[in-house]
């Protein structure tokens, strides 16, 4: 009787193999549970109104933090950091449009499509400069060698 390797709908995962794909998954959906949190807490917790500013400080560092993984982990693959922070942003802003539908006045202040553009803007500019870093540290290295 034969072994088998791998569960049948295994090849389903082989996606997940890539560090940039997964990376860019995990960050999206942390970037949804934290948004999710925290329009719940605003909408449904009047007892923290008080603490509105504090609240909303705390929300876009971790936000702002957990945006910033990709960038941390694929600062000298320019093209991982692009792949996985759009697959990343693109979830959020997936998560952003269900989000619309159940809080009709979150969209009021911005479209899906302009949250998509905002992350996708701001990656692809920090992508940029990682490249052109990348691209003098090679330059760079090759110079070394040839001396």
């Amino acid at each position: 009787m034969s072994v088998r390797p791998h569960l049948p709908g295994y090849r389903w995962l082989r996606v997940f193999r890539n560090a940039a794909v997964r990376t860019g998954v995990y960050v999206g959906i942390c970037l949804t549970l934290v948004f999710t949190a925290w329009l719940v807490i605003a909408n449904h917790a009047p007892f923290l109104e008080r603490f509105a500013l504090e609240r909303n400080i705390a929300a876009a560092a971790i936000l702002g933090f957990l945006g910033a993984v990709p960038i941390f982990r694929f600062l000298r693959l320019p093209g991982h950091l692009l792949a996985s922070s759009l697959l990343g942003w693109l979830i959020f802003s997936l998560s952003y449009r269900a989000l619309c539908l159940i809080f009709r006045g979150l969209s009021n202040r911005l479209s899906t499509f302009h949250v998509f553009m905002l992350g996708a803007v701001v990656y692809m500019i920090l992508t940029t400069l990682c490249w052109i870093v990348a691209t003098i540290w090679r330059a760079r290295d090759m110079r070394v060698d040839q001396e």
